[in-house]
């Protein structure tokens, strides 16, 4: 799969200094974990579910996750493995250029899907797992492994974190420290690590509201930081860390102003692609992917199709970052500093190498843009795609 590669030739000479490459089954892990980008969630029970896949990847969607979990009532579970089984089968025919998950209650929901397969392991990557605990996590990690072994095709998992053992401070450390050591005895099939920022608002009763980032919430915001603390290292014991989701798609009545400066777009004349932005809540998901980022979360969950051209504009690494990146990763000098090409910070070499090197692999997946290109040249971009904004997975 590749990221934009759904825009047309010029516009792809125009937005990027390097556009994206290609990335595969056999690439590295991480490389596959950064390249997840926006990850749409859609009900197993979703009656077009096939179409639905094959529509939003041709609109740039890089990741799906067929949801058995949250999304589908207890009395429709059978139909909706059904379905799910069904939509595999049919999806391999022609594979759409996704990466598709399924996201499973238990163990029991993986084997069923696996059971009943016929051609669907050409497209099935692996399986979401939600409320990860490491007892638990262990015993499916290894019949995940199994399974992949009688397949012969390597499937991965994706972790959840979001039981109330980890969101409780006096047994958040225990949780996360063994399923530090859970995860990394399984590091071959862990994809990347999710964060389910709405099952752990649950636990005190809160349910953000759209005028404020998750990080406005201080219990699931510690929450994040310690999840980033043990399971998103830059040691080599880590893994990329995914942005939990965002919610509001809809216009409302604000309390607060909106999240999104006005001046990158007058710059760039999109006053009234601002507007168009703010009046359906993009602001604050924009707000939260820039602070996702910040707290070293890569990627997102999505709920809405209109998410998914927000994420992956805020994910392209910048002419100014590539460059950056360049200098420092290309330097041997064991520490010191380097003046930016662009004269306006210092770069550590010793403290940035992490940094550089992770922000040369984003440049690869999702590209580098061209000098004087902002993010919302990219998104403009995306957005003249008339199915880019419309409908919902939901």
């Amino acid at each position: 799969m590749q990221h934009f590669s759904h825009l047309e030739p010029a516009t792809l000479e125009y937005l990027f200094h390097r556009p994206p490459v290609a990335v595969t089954a056999e690439s590295d892990l991480t490389t596959r974990a950064l390249a997840l980008g926006a990850t749409l969630y859609v009900p197993a029970t979703r009656a077009n579910l096939v179409e639905t896949v094959r529509k939003r990847a041709a609109e740039g969607s890089r990741s799906v996750v067929l949801d058995l979990e949250d999304a589908v009532a207890d009395g429709d579970l059978e139909a909706a493995r059904g379905h799910v089984v069904a939509a595999l089968d049919a999806l391999a025919v022609d594979p759409p250029e996704t990466a598709v998950f399924v996201r499973v209650r238990t163990a029991e929901d993986m084997h069923h899907v696996c059971d009943r397969l016929t051609t669907g392991f050409d497209v099935l990557h692996g399986f979401v797992l939600p409320k990860f605990r490491p007892e638990s996590g262990e015993k499916f990690l290894e019949e995940v492994a199994a399974r992949s072994a009688a397949a012969g095709r390597h499937l991965v998992v994706m972790p959840v974190m979001e039981s109330r053992e980890m969101v409780y401070r006096e047994t958040r450390d225990d949780e996360l420290a063994g399923a530090r050591d859970v995860l990394g005895r399984h590091r071959d099939s862990v994809l990347a690590v999710r964060v389910g920022a709405t099952d752990m608002s649950g636990a005190f009763g809160i349910r953000r509201d759209r005028d404020l980032t998750i990080y406005d919430v201080r219990v699931v915001a510690d929450t994040i930081g310690a999840i980033v603390n043990h399971l998103g290292r830059s040691d080599g014991t880590g893994f990329v860390v995914t942005g939990p989701v965002w919610e509001y798609f809809a216009d409302h009545e604000r309390l607060f102003r909106p999240m999104l400066r006005a001046t990158p777009f007058a710059e760039h004349d999109a006053v009234r692609f601002r507007q168009q932005l703010v009046s359906r809540d993009i602001d604050g998901l924009l707000r939260e992917v820039a602070l996702d980022r910040a707290n070293g979360l890569h990627g997102k969950t999505v709920i809405h199709p209109s998410h998914v051209a927000a994420v992956h504009s805020l994910s392209v690494v910048t002419h100014e970052e590539y460059q950056d990146a360049q200098a420092i990763a290309s330097s041997s000098a064991g520490g010191g500093v380097l003046a930016s090409g662009y004269g306006n910070k210092m770069n550590e070499l010793g403290p940035h190498r992490p940094w550089a090197e992770q922000t040369l692999r984003r440049a690869a997946v999702f590209g580098v843009t061209a000098e004087g290109v902002s993010f919302v040249d990219v998104m403009q971009a995306l957005a003249r795609r008339p199915a880019s904004v419309t409908g919902t997975a939901r």
